[in-house]
Order: C-alpha cells, then structure tokens, then sequence
C-alpha cells in the first residue's frame, strides 16, 4: 500500500512539473546577421499586398490585430504572441523577417509557400501597423 501511495505522489509530482516546464515556452533566438538585418521595403510600399499575406498566411493563427486569437491558435502551443504590444514592436525588422521565415515549433517555415523575400518583408511591415 505504501508503494502504490509513493508511485500516485511521485507520479502527481512529475505531472505537475511536466506540466510547468510547457508552459515555459524557450527564448527564440535570432542569429545576429538577422538582429542587424535592414528591411529593404520602404514602410508604404505596397501596404495591401503586406496586409493581404498576412491574411492569406497568418491571420488564421495569429488574429485580424494580431493578438495571438485567430481560429487556429487553441490548437496550437506556445505563446503567438501579441503583435500590438511595445515587447513584440521593439524587435528589429530582421528580427521579425527571421521568426516569419525560418519558423519554430508550431510556427512553420514560410520559404516554401511564400517563397520570395520582398513578400516577407511585406508581411513585416504590416506587422509594424498592428502597434497599439
């Protein structure tokens, strides 16, 4: 009886612990040649094909605003983030360009399906309009 109550506890224990380290998402690091990165795109510059991307391919897991609330984001894990706020504003533009390219975990890796880097850059900028 002893080793079944010890087995429940230590079991209840590494749940819990599991659990907390989940929620704990990574810090995403960005090479520095992205850090350093200079968008090429003038912030004007084609402003709807930036915001049709996005909707095309981002809107569904990170919102209309860009709060991390689109249709898809309960199935996923990890934090999507909240493009409107001064944190996720004050990365660089190469920065932004590296996360939308390359991807992580439940992010995928846009080089295929958008695969010209002028679109990426788009995307960016209209990330840029979503500030609060």
């Amino acid at each position: 009886m002893k080793t079944i109550k010890f087995l429940t506890i230590i079991g209840m224990v590494s749940f819990a612990f599991y659990s907390f380290t989940t929620l704990v998402q990574e810090e995403w690091k960005v090479p520095a040649k992205y850090e350093t990165m200079k968008n090429p795109i003038a912030a004007k510059t084609d402003a709807a094909i930036g915001k049709s991307l996005y909707t095309k391919h981002c809107k569904s897991c990170h919102g209309a605003e860009g709060y991390g609330d689109g249709p898809k984001a309960d199935g996923l894990d990890g934090d999507l983030g909240d493009f409107s706020t001064a944190e996720f504003q004050s990365q660089s533009d190469g920065a932004l360009f590296y996360k939308t390219s390359i991807g992580r975990d439940d992010m995928p890796e846009f080089t295929k399906k958008i695969p010209s880097d002028e679109d990426r850059w788009l995307i960016v900028n209209y990330m840029r309009t979503l500030a609060e």
